[in-house]
């Protein structure tokens, strides 16, 4: 995990590497999965201008209605579709069918992992479970050609759903994010901000495991200052010893 955790303060004229604003703002944002994050996140997006295309687990004429009533704007597409389309690729589809997702439609895709582990619905799965991975780590391993950040994962969809602010509001709630390519945070970043909360960085995706189950920060519903704070108080944490030690156990074995 990196050491330093950084607030993003999205800059509406361009990102920092100077790339122009078109380029940092996604323009559709595909979402795999129509549950209630899945559908709200997808309304959210709508709401904010983006072309967003959701797909869940079959034929999308399934959700067309489902879609149309919870997220006025966005358009029911299968999965294949919403992956080869989209800009970008939310998954908010239980992480145990992260297996099923279409490899080949995301090679080189930004995608927006918010997928947890959660027993009840994935099964007790060890490997869904292990402190020395993030979960976002693992379905980056099962995209290898995909670009993971970890967003919108650790505040409940109710949450997510009656707390989103314009920026600049007193009080505004904030997301965490993590991730491996600065440039994919700052997209991230901004589709944060348009969503109606402030980005906080975690870090990189091995930091990612500060947002799941069992850390501080699941489940927060708080400003910046206290996410970041929830974040700083990780490492010394019963979770974040368990992560640490772990971790440092997994590096002294020998490899190969």
């Amino acid at each position: 995990m990196t050491d330093t955790l950084t607030r993003v303060e999205p800059d509406p004229a361009g990102t920092s590497d100077g790339r122009d604003a078109a380029t940092a703002r996604i323009g559709t944002l595909g979402i795999l999965g129509a549950g209630k994050v899945g559908t709200i996140l997808a309304r959210l997006a709508a709401a904010a201008g983006y072309r967003v295309l959701v797909a869940g687990s079959g034929d999308p004429g399934r959700i067309a209605l489902t879609v149309e009533v919870l997220a006025p704007g966005a358009t029911a597409a299968a999965a294949s579709t919403v992956a080869r389309e989209a800009d970008a690729v939310m998954l908010a589809l239980p992480l145990g069918k992260h297996q099923t997702l279409p490899v080949a439609e995301l090679h080189g895709k930004l995608v927006i992992d918010a997928m947890n582990y959660w027993w009840e619905v994935d099964g007790l799965r060890d490997d869904l479970n292990d402190p020395r991975t993030s979960t976002s780590e693992i379905v980056q391993r099962f995209l290898p050609d995909a670009r993971v950040v970890k967003a919108f994962n650790h505040m409940g969809y109710h949450d997510i759903d009656e707390e989103a602010r314009p920026a600049g509001t007193e009080g505004r709630k904030a997301i965490a994010i993590a991730g491996d390519d600065a440039r994919d945070l700052a997209v991230v970043a901004r589709l944060v901000d348009d969503l109606g909360f402030d980005p906080v960085i975690a870090g990189d995706l091995a930091a990612g495991i500060m947002l799941e189950p069992g850390a501080e920060a699941f489940g927060a519903d708080v400003d910046a200052d206290e996410l970041q704070a929830m974040l700083d108080r990780f490492p010394t944490s019963q979770r974040g010893i368990v992560v640490a030690r772990a971790r440092a156990a997994d590096r002294e074995q020998p490899k190969g």
